[in-house]
């Protein structure tokens, strides 16, 4: 079995604070889970959840309580599992100073990145995020999608196999989400994991092949996205019209959804408790000589979901 670019099983992390450290606070209480090599995985959670404690925990920036993580099957604790990974922060900051080519440089050299391969790659990354043009611009000068594009290029310099993305398209405007998106599906394409932890959760919905939701220190959801937002047992049908008969015998109801482009087709919905109730809609309408151009699952937005998972933590009012 291949080894999983991140591992993480058991993993608890308890903080102590107050006078003398009496007060304890449980920031991760046994979060398990695996992301696969070339996905696109995403974290999710309320402020508060744990996401950051995971991320420092798998950046072998703070050390867990209890419970192991891994990076390609390396202890999160080894440098030499941070060989093969990139990082953007949340807000991360560049000295204003230097030039966007001085500031990739700068930290090749701290990620260890030989000169030649700076050489290289400084310029392409640049042209790669749109910054070409900005190479001998002071970075102080920069907007935010800007800063965005190229701490993203800081992220790729030592052309890391697993990519760790906090919150890459805060404060970016529709263009440079965007850029910023298909740079993602191209390092996926490319053979690279993505782990995104981000509050868009339309940007998320994009990208994202699997996902996981923290809740108070625990994994409470975890799969890919049709599985989780996928409304049970609902399907939208494209067919060309039924007649008030068949829906009454069959139990379809008109869509809210907008009608096709094409004049002859409409959109039903059916409501079917398994797999033979709905192939039993299905065969009514095929013996009425009803031409079926979809059958579609109804899916809720992956918001609306979240919202969802979330609300079901709050105590009662």
């Amino acid at each position: 079995m291949a080894t999983a670019a991140i591992s993480v099983s058991d993993l608890s992390k308890t903080y102590r604070t107050g006078l003398l450290g009496r007060s304890t606070v449980d920031a991760l209480n046994g979060v398990s889970l695996e992301v696969e090599k070339g996905e696109i995985f995403g974290l999710l959670g309320p402020n508060g959840a744990g996401k950051t404690t995971l991320v420092k925990i798998l950046l072998g920036l703070v050390h867990p309580t209890a419970g192991t993580a891994e990076l390609f099957g390396t202890s999160a604790r080894q440098p030499k599992a941070r060989e093969r990974i990139g990082f953007l922060p949340e807000n991360h900051r560049f000295p204003g100073f230097l030039t966007a080519e001085q500031t990739l440089h700068l930290y090749g050299q701290l990620a260890d990145v030989s000169g030649d391969v700076r050489q290289r790659r400084v310029p392409d990354l640049l042209d790669h995020v749109g910054l070409a043009d900005r190479s001998d611009t002071k970075v102080k000068t920069f907007s935010k999608g800007m800063l965005q594009r190229l701490g993203l290029a800081q992220a790729l310099l030592n052309d890391p196999d697993l990519l760790f993305l906090d919150e890459p398209t805060s404060g970016v405007d529709p263009v440079g989400r965007r850029a910023i998106r298909d740079l993602v599906l191209e390092m996926r394409d490319s053979g690279a994991t993505v782990f995104l932890n981000s509050h868009l959760l339309s940007e998320v919905e994009k990208v994202c092949s699997q996902i996981a939701i923290l809740r108070n220190g625990e994994v409470v959801r975890h799969g890919t996205i049709e599985e989780l937002t996928a409304v049970e047992r609902v399907y939208d049908l494209v067919t060309t019209p039924i007649s008030e008969s068949l829906l009454d015998t069959t139990g379809l109801e008109a869509s809210p959804k907008d009608a096709p482009s094409a004049p002859e087709l409409q959109v039903y919905r059916a409501h079917a408790d398994n797999r033979p109730a709905l192939n039993d809609i299905l065969d009514q309408l095929r013996s009425a000589d009803v031409e079926i151009e979809s059958i579609t699952p109804l899916r809720r937005s992956l918001e609306d979901y979240f919202i969802d998972v979330v609300d079901e933590g709050q105590p009662a009012s």
